[in-house]
């Protein structure tokens, strides 16, 4: 009898934990007599696009807002129709619907995965509290987020799993524009700034991710290095405001979200994470992986990926001055930027890569 799986999501936006979903999803179907499925509360995203291209099913349940309680109305029906055995979701909200979806399906195992160290909003700690009790297992991909769900939603010990994720081999350099495969490349004004070193920015426009503190840090680093961002998010039109008012505006140049971050990191000479909490930081291994040395800050979640000065630079969060100091480390001092690299390659192979993260995956689904 085949195993018939559920990953359920927030969303299928581009982003760090409905990457991982996609690659354990692929992953996972491919091997024999496992079907999975993939859901997510919202309407669809580009992950979504990119997971049915492996002939994986993904369903919308196109929760109006989120406290549609019709959602759960949905997800049940779901869940009975395709005949699921084990339901996987990822972060709070997602898990509170499970949780709340799990008296209705007496017969499903129900797992749960949380992906942050985000102290704020309190509120999510305290629901992902409740919703803990329904699951039989907590899956997090770092010491760190296993130390969070313990401390501020009282989850024990012995229900957390830790699962790092992992990171493809990068694929073989090709000819073509950065923006290859998504209709757009480097703007007219970037290919007519002066050649600087290239700082490189991936992830969500979020409070969290503190991107303010990069464009100033880049003001200090005026004349030395650009910075291109890659992402969307809320942040999106304040970020746009700074960039307008600094005096460094034309060494920074926003792109928008990219469905790859391969293309990026293959132009850039430093990746910076800067956010004041990470569950686990997917750009920092992938940019390790891609022989891209990183500066970030020195937090929960990055600092279980990233050793400072084995590995990559650590910083003081919230600290410009730092960044900027960092950032023309790794740049002018070769020496040290060949050792991250080096080390960073073979930590990776070491401890971050898919086949050994599925081994973890396998075991909590029993596969």
């Amino acid at each position: 009898m085949d195993r018939r799986i559920l990953l359920l999501v927030t969303d299928l936006k581009i982003g760090g934990t409905p990457t991982v979903v996609r690659e354990v999803a692929v992953r996972l179907n491919q091997l024999p007599r496992v079907r999975i499925h993939v859901a997510c509360l919202d309407g669809d995203g580009p992950v979504g696009a990119q997971i049915r291209k492996y002939g994986i099913p993904v369903t919308a349940l196109n929760a109006s807002w989120r406290g549609d309680l019709l959602v759960i109305r949905r997800l049940v029906k779901l869940i009975r129709h395709e005949e699921i055995d084990t339901t996987l979701s990822f972060l709070v909200h997602a898990n509170a619907i499970a949780a709340v979806a799990a008296p209705f399906c007496p017969a499903v195992r129900f797992l749960q995965s949380i992906q942050t160290t985000q102290p704020q909003p309190r509120w999510h700690w305290k629901v992902q509290r409740w919703a803990s009790a329904s699951a039989e297992l907590i899956l997090v991909p770092s010491i760190s987020v296993a130390q969070a769900a313990h401390d501020w939603s009282q989850v024990p010990n012995g229900k957390i799993a830790v699962i790092p994720n992992g990171v493809d081999r990068p694929p073989a350099p090709s000819p073509g524009t950065l923006g290859e495969g998504r209709g757009e490349g480097l703007s007219a004004s970037a290919l007519r700034l002066p050649i600087l070193h290239r700082v490189v920015f991936i992830g969500r426009l979020d409070p969290i991710k503190r991107l303010p503190d990069l464009i100033e840090a880049m003001r200090l680093l005026k004349g030395f290095a650009r910075l291109d961002i890659y992402g969307d998010g809320p942040q999106r039109q304040l970020l746009e405001n700074q960039i307008a008012a600094s005096s460094a505006n034309e060494q920074i140049q926003m792109h928008g979200a990219i469905p790859s971050p391969w293309p990026a990191l293959k132009q850039a000479d430093v990746l910076v994470l800067c956010s004041e909490a990470e569950g686990f930081g997917l750009v920092l291994i992938e940019a390790m992986a891609a022989g891209v040395p990183v500066v970030a800050t020195d937090v929960p979640g990055i600092r279980d990926v990233v050793r400072h000065r084995d590995t990559g630079l650590l910083v003081p969060a919230a600290s410009p001055a730092a960044l900027a100091a960092a950032i023309r480390c790794v740049l002018e001092d070769q020496g040290l930027r060949q050792s991250l690299i080096d080390n960073a390659k073979a930590d990776v192979r070491r401890r971050f890569t898919w086949d050994a993260a599925i081994v973890g995956y396998r075991a909590a689904l029993r596969i």
